[in-house]
């Protein structure tokens, strides 16, 4: 047979660029079928799936046997023309005329038959590379990036925060306690109160990275490891803060909606309400919130924190994103600022995602004055030293500032409709969950 010259190097979803021409993909079988002297192999490349056909006239023989021979995941490099076919997943199709084997696979564990969570969890490896899952962390990186560029857009700068600290953030014991030389450090929580030093350099910052949690919690909406996005801003107010996150979270959905159509029809997702997602958010408070459980059959003592049941029946009541505010002192972080009209209540919000899945975003002014940054650490019992530095703070050049953190899974989970958080992140750690 003629030997063909090699062919330029393309990416299944870049092919509508390469109709007539001769290409070479570099992937993996997703699956084959046969037609008597016609074969048909779908190869993944990491950016989509194509559809490949092979006859006895178009291969070597010995290529063509070795083609029909193609077992799942098999690693592979195929050459051939770029046509047009609607019929074809994605709506091109190459005709091979030639395929080198990169590696035959063994048999592969996850089939199309069904499997069970636990088995595809024990396979996470392997299960990322299904269609569905290939979607999930393609609208993910959306999300992210939509995040950043907004915040960008915005005047934000990207300062990183630590991982391991001295201290918690939240005041509260669910920590990860590491050894740091000898003495006790944690993973990080949030990297809120370092964001907070870095906007008083810089006026407006933001922070990006994984946040530890070891909440003994095994709800659909909990991790032990999760990846937050923070800002902070010099001088915004309480009304600024929620102003920010109703249109961040506008632009990350309507990004979503706009790049990510094929992803979001592969996992099937109703998009209705996703359309409805733009500010002005609705909004109630804490007071209100209450109200609204005792008429749904869950009513909470004034100063208890909402759970997850809580908050899927406040955000069932709304078509969109909705905040709950002025949440009471004894239920928040000790930094939270109080309302100078009724104190015992806080500058704070929680938003929550409409169909049941509750809290993506939670948020606040801060306390700028050191004297009462000072009574806050006493009333929660925290120890002054830890946060000596940030009570620095508030000794030179103190002003009003407010930020948030938003739980990229939790959002994720939302845009995409899934079940569980587990499937919004490539590897989760979950409460009794470390492997792979």
């Amino acid at each position: 047979m003629k030997i063909r010259p090699k062919a330029p190097v393309a990416y299944v979803e870049n092919l509508k660029d390469f109709i007539g021409t001769r290409v070479q993909i570099r992937g993996w079988v997703y699956n084959s079928r046969s037609s008597g002297s016609i074969l048909f192999v779908l190869v993944r490349d990491g950016t989509g799936i194509v559809q490949t056909v092979a006859t006895k006239n178009s291969l070597d023989p010995d290529k063509f046997e070795m083609a029909k021979r193609l077992t799942q995941e098999s690693s592979v490099i195929l050459s051939g023309l770029v046509r047009e076919d609607q019929r074809a997943p994605g709506g091109f199709e190459i005709e091979l005329d030639d395929l080198e084997l990169v590696q035959m696979a063994q048999d592969y564990p996850i089939t199309p038959k069904e499997h069970g969570v636990a088995f595809l969890m024990e396979h996470r490896h392997l299960w990322l590379r299904s269609s569905r899952q290939h979607a999930i962390m393609r609208i993910r990186a959306t999300v992210i990036k939509a995040c950043r560029d907004f915040l960008d857009s915005q005047g934000f700068l990207l300062v990183d925060a630590p991982i391991l600290t001295p201290a918690a953030v939240e005041g509260t014991t669910t920590l990860f306690p590491v050894d740091y030389f000898g003495e006790q450090a944690y993973l990080s929580q949030s990297g809120q109160l370092y964001n907070e030093a870095t906007c008083l350099a810089f006026g407006r910052v933001y922070c990006f990275g994984p946040a530890f949690r070891a909440e003994k919690s095994a709800t659909r909406r909990h991790l032990a490891e999760l990846w937050m996005l923070e800002p902070e801003a010099a001088f915004y107010h309480f009304e600024d803060n929620l102003r920010l996150q109703e249109e961040l979270v506008s632009y990350v959905v309507q990004t979503v909606l706009e790049k990510k159509k094929r992803e979001l029809e592969i996992i099937k997702r109703d998009t209705a309400l996703l359309e409805k997602v733009s500010p002005p958010f609705p909004r109630i408070t804490y007071d209100q919130a209450l109200e609204l459980l005792k008429e749904k059959g869950l009513p909470l003592e004034w100063g208890e924190d909402f759970g997850a049941p809580h908050e899927t029946a406040i955000c069932t009541s709304f078509d969109k994103p909705v905040f709950v505010t002025h949440f009471p002192a004894v239920c928040k972080a000790f930094y939270m600022k109080p309302d100078p009209d009724r104190p015992e209540v806080t500058l704070s919000a929680d938003l929550l995602a409409p169909e049941g899945y509750g809290e993506i975003i939670g948020g606040s002014e801060r306390i700028d004055s050191l004297e009462l940054l000072e009574q806050k650490l006493r009333e929660n019992n925290l120890p002054e030293e830890p946060y000596r530095w940030y009570l620095d703070l508030r000794r030179y050049g103190s002003v009003p500032h407010s930020g948030f953190g938003m739980g990229i899974e939790r959002t994720v989970a939302w845009i995409c409709g899934l079940e569980h958080i587990r499937e919004s992140i490539p590897f989760p750690r979950l409460l009794e969950k470390m492997y792979p």
